[in-house]
């Protein structure tokens, strides 16, 4: 036996001693690690790239926009509707059950209707149009709120947000973010040139949304599981749906108001789970 050996098996103080420094080292390299993990996610290096090419997108677009021919912007913004409908109905088709889906929008509906949550949106875009926009040209005025709800919504609903928040907040990896966020600035440019710069304010909206759900991944990460996330994508996917038909100017529905419906829908497969009724 090694010298060492010796030392321990005569010593129980300095094996006592050993341990003890070895659980005081555990506990501090667990500390460290959470700390590190926490701090990538309060860097927000996804949502802040995300943020960065909408603004880039929506200032081209908002700079060209009176630039671009009128028939130009409208095939624009009728080829981008187009894609948002396909987009949408894939994300609907995600779903396991339907009826999950049909009764989150439901329950959504009435709870946005019941707070009423278009109006709330209105105002706060009035509220930043009344004090940011007054240099800018009277088209962008008029367009202002138009702009800063449609991209607010299309930027945010959809289960790249999601996953890429979540993503991003446990991990640092912001892979799917800057997909995302590619996308998002080519949607911005077309957006800003015909809706103006209201486009440009629903940056706020992703800081806050996409941001918080990173920074609160850690809770999250034990709430969600797949086939939570699966019905908030399909029920995400009808409104995008919605958006599509209003980029088409095909009807005009209040999308705003069926945003409870993301809440709804994982509380709902929770509430299957807990009875153990089969999704699916």
């Amino acid at each position: 036996m090694g010298h060492g050996t010796l030392m321990l098996r005569s010593s129980p103080s300095s094996r006592a001693e050993l341990i003890g420094c070895l659980r005081v080292e555990s506990r501090s390299s667990v500390r460290v690690t959470g700390t590190s993990e926490w701090l990538r996610g309060l860097i927000l290096i996804g949502t802040l790239l995300n943020i960065a090419t909408v603004l880039l997108g929506g200032g081209l677009g908002t700079f060209l926009g009176h630039r671009l021919p009128e028939r130009m912007r409208e095939t624009v913004m009728h080829g981008l509707g187009l894609v948002t409908l396909v987009v949408g109905m894939h994300l609907t088709l995600k779903t396991q059950n339907m009826l999950i889906v049909l009764g989150s929008i439901l329950v959504g509906a009435i709870l946005g209707e019941w707070c009423r949550i278009d109006v709330g949106l209105e105002r706060a875009s009035n509220w930043l149009r009344d004090r940011v926009a007054r240099g800018a040209l009277a088209r962008h005025r008029t367009h202002f709120t138009e702009g800063f709800v449609t991209a607010s919504l299309v930027f945010c609903i959809g289960p790249m947000t999601i996953l890429g928040s979540i993503q991003d907040g446990l991990t640092g990896d912001y892979q799917l973010l800057a997909v995302k966020s590619l996308l998002d600035g080519f949607a911005a440019l077309a957006f800003a040139s015909s809706l103006g710069i209201g486009v440009l304010f629903s940056v706020f909206t992703i800081l806050i949304y996409q941001g918080g759900l990173t920074l609160l991944a850690g809770l999250f990460q034990s709430v969600l599981n797949a086939a939570m996330i699966a019905e908030m994508t399909a029920t995400g996917g009808v409104m995008i749906l919605a958006i599509g038909l209003l980029l088409l100017d095909l009807k005009r529905i209040r999308v705003a108001n069926l945003l409870p419906a993301l809440l709804i829908a994982p509380l709902i497969v929770a509430l299957l789970q807990a009875l153990g009724i089969a999704i699916s």
